[in-house]
């Protein structure tokens, strides 16, 4: 064989064995590779978050409450217009209250928004508010609350009646606390009504007015001529019957408890005919009572009604008739938390209690301080009887 034969032959040789170390090679890189693992299946889960305004810091205004939900069950978001937001355990009852005017007057509003955070210390459940809400405007205000999950309303103020007891009956598993001057004429099982009780302070103002007049002419000065301002009336008629009878007494409605113009003009016009104790039945309304006192021409005494205005006119003020809502709210919803739905309560007159005249009584004698503390004892030991007329007004 020649040279280049044998070449050829080695050439051959040598490629064959490149190739079979080579396949030789790939099929041991593929046995030596581990084995693809199986599909994992990986599951997470989140509990459902419950964002709701709680009372401590939650400011809400006028502005309607607004619910967002998002899409995912499991998740609900509740947010209101200017409302601080905070992260809470979800509870089982929840307390919206709507009021008629500013928070800020020091009066009545004040009350409502002061008993409110009350209730949240002591009983621990949500709550928000909202202010200057107008009659017409109230119903709708409510169903908001109620869509946002409030199971409890209080309406705070009779002008809100017509709408919260439309609302029970179409809602008998939102409990509504409403503010009237007696029981209701018709049984629903799901109105707490709590009677404010009105008169029977004023059966100790009136015997006050009665002692400190000199002119024997007295004037009274109300926003809207309501079931409750009748009886408030009448508790004057009966004490001035027992302690000056004959005394003249006026009396006018402005037609808002929130007008000190209109206010000021009343008193005026009484002050002009000679009235030198002036009883106020009002709320932001009685500083214009209190202008009006302070630029008559002669010496004029006042009373006030729901806090404590001494300091503003410390030298024609004699006293204050003063509200606590708290005690009774507190009380109903103990009482839907456990499980009672309707009720009736009465705001209890006294010292300590839910309504009571301010002592000392200023800018009179001993003698007529100690008549007044007197009479308010009788009144809380049940030995004096405060009359309750609300439909019919007296004739001075």
């Amino acid at each position: 064989m020649s040279k280049r034969g044998i070449t050829r032959v080695g050439v051959a040789a040598i490629a064959a064995v490149v190739i079979v170390a080579l396949i030789a090679s790939a099929a041991t890189y593929f046995l030596l590779l581990p084995s693809a693992p199986p599909p994992t299946t990986v599951v997470t889960t989140a509990p459902p978050t419950t964002i709701v305004t709680t009372a401590p810091t939650t400011i809400l205004t006028t502005a309607p409450p607004t619910t967002i939900v998002t899409t995912a069950p499991p998740t609900t978001i509740v947010t209101t217009a200017l409302t601080t937001i905070v992260t809470t355990p979800s509870a089982e009852f929840k307390l919206a209250e709507i009021m008629p005017g500013s928070i800020q007057d020091a009066d009545f509003n004040t009350l409502g928004v002061l008993a409110l955070g009350i209730v949240k210390d002591k009983l621990g459940i949500p709550t928000a508010y909202s202010e200057r809400v107008a009659v017409p405007d109230s119903e709708r205000v409510m169903r908001e609350y109620i869509a946002m999950g409030y199971n409890i309303v209080w309406a705070h103020g009779a002008q809100f009646n017509t709408a919260a007891l439309k609302l029970a009956k179409e809602f008998p598993a939102i409990c509504f606390i409403m503010e009237s001057d007696a029981p209701l004429t018709e049984e629903i099982p799901n109105i707490w009504n709590m009677d404010r009780n009105f008169q029977t302070g004023f059966y100790a103002l009136g015997a006050l007015a009665a002692l400190k007049t000199k002119t024997d002419k007295v004037g009274y000065i109300g926003g809207q001529d309501l079931a409750f301002a009748t009886g408030e009336l009448n508790a004057i008629k009966q004490a001035v019957d027992k302690y000056k009878p004959g005394l003249k007494v006026s009396y006018v409605f402005i037609g808002d408890f929130n007008d000190p113009l209109k206010t000021r003009q009343a008193a005026e016009a009484m002050i002009a005919e000679g009235v030198d104790v002036i009883l106020g039945s009002l709320n932001l309304g009685t500083y214009g009572l209190f202008e009006a006192v302070r630029a008559a021409p002669r010496e004029v005494w006042v009373t006030c009604k729901y806090t404590d205005k001494s300091g503003m006119l410390p030298e024609r003020m004699m006293t204050s008739y003063v509200y606590d809502f708290s005690a009774p709210v507190i009380y109903a919803v103990e009482q839907i938390m456990k499980g009672n739905k309707a009720g009736y309560t009465v705001i209890e007159f006294g010292k300590g209690k839910g309504c009571y005249i301010q002592f000392p009584i200023k800018n009179v004698s001993e003698e007529i301080a100690t008549e007044i503390q007197n009479i308010c004892d009788g009144i809380e030991a049940g030995t004096i009887k405060v009359i309750k007329e609300l439909k019919t007004k007296p004739t001075f």
